[in-house]
């Protein structure tokens, strides 16, 4: 039995399966026999006609057009039976962790209360009835895909936070029993706020790890759990992006670069720059104009 690998499979080569927000509308005329499939991502599974069985670890379900369905990243097997309807039609919106977790991070507030007054049982598949609201939310992704153009990033963002706020506000216990690999507790709020809200004030490990409240070892076990990545090296590389937009958008200058992103010497951030992106600063913003000139030609 042939594994699906999702979303990747459905876009092969094309450059959108590496996008943080994927929006994609699928429509099925054909019954399927029960096809492995794993999640490389989070999925929304906005149904609009039709139903299918899925069967994750624990538990096996029906998503229908009666619901709006939340998948968690990880392994299922999935079937739709085209004799008990005409066809199957759905929108799905595929996003990563990184997306999720800024999510959390915007709402901390909200979601830490919530989860105060609330008790949790965790769930990897999570459905929401449809209302009003989910009903127009969906009309107007499907008039968006209806123009056969690709949504930009922002606009994608906007559409996918959209239905997580109206969700969490409404609907705060469901959304919250959502299970992922980046559902952050305190802790791990907490860590994000520091790290994210400090990455151009050169503080140590042992300073953020003292405002987590946290052992350095801790500290940084967590912190690669949240990130993927040691501290130092993702701190460095989120500088680098830093840099390279304040040279090719802001038009700076290296030398009013380095200081400002909490290297202690020119030479250090251009030592890093280099390693990050493979030319030196001085250079960098001119490549960039030769690349955009030469793209839009």
């Amino acid at each position: 039995m042939k594994i699906h690998n999702l979303p990747q499979d459905i876009f092969s080569a094309d450059p959108i399966a590496d996008d943080s927000i994927i929006i994609y509308p699928f429509t099925s005329t054909k019954d399927t026999v029960r096809e492995k499939a794993i999640l490389d991502r989070n999925a929304i599974s906005l149904v609009i006609e039709g139903q299918k069985t899925m069967t994750f670890t624990a538990t096996t379900v029906y998503p229908n057009d009666k619901e709006i369905h939340f998948l968690s990243a990880g392994h299922c097997v999935a079937s739709i039976n085209i004799s008990k309807q005409t066809r199957f039609r759905s929108i799905l919106i595929f996003f990563d962790d990184k997306v999720l977790a800024d999510f959390f991070l915007d709402n901390a507030a909200v979601i830490e209360k919530a989860m105060r007054m609330t008790k949790i049982k965790p769930s990897a598949y999570v459905a929401f009835p449809k209302d009003e609201f989910i009903t127009h939310y969906i009309d107007s992704l499907a008039l968006m895909l209806k123009k056969d153009i690709r949504l930009s990033m922002p606009m994608k963002r906007i559409k996918l936070q959209e239905i997580l706020l109206y969700l969490l506000e409404n609907h705060t216990k469901g959304f919250l029993s959502f299970k992922n690999r980046v559902h952050l507790g305190s802790a791990g709020m907490t860590i994000r706020k520091v790290v994210e809200t400090n990455l151009v004030n050169n503080l140590s490990i042992d300073e953020m790890a003292f405002l987590c409240n946290l052992s350095a070892s801790t500290f940084k076990r967590q912190f690669r759990n949240i990130y993927g990545e040691s501290p130092n090296t993702w701190i460095v590389a989120q500088k680098m992006e830093i840099a390279a937009q304040l040279l090719t958008q802001q038009k700076e200058k290296p030398a009013e670069i380095w200081f400002k992103l909490g290297f202690e010497t020119h030479s250090g951030f251009t030592r890093s720059f280099r390693k990050h992106f493979g030319v030196a600063p001085k250079d960098y913003s001119g490549r960039m104009t030769f690349q955009d000139q030469y793209l839009d030609r």
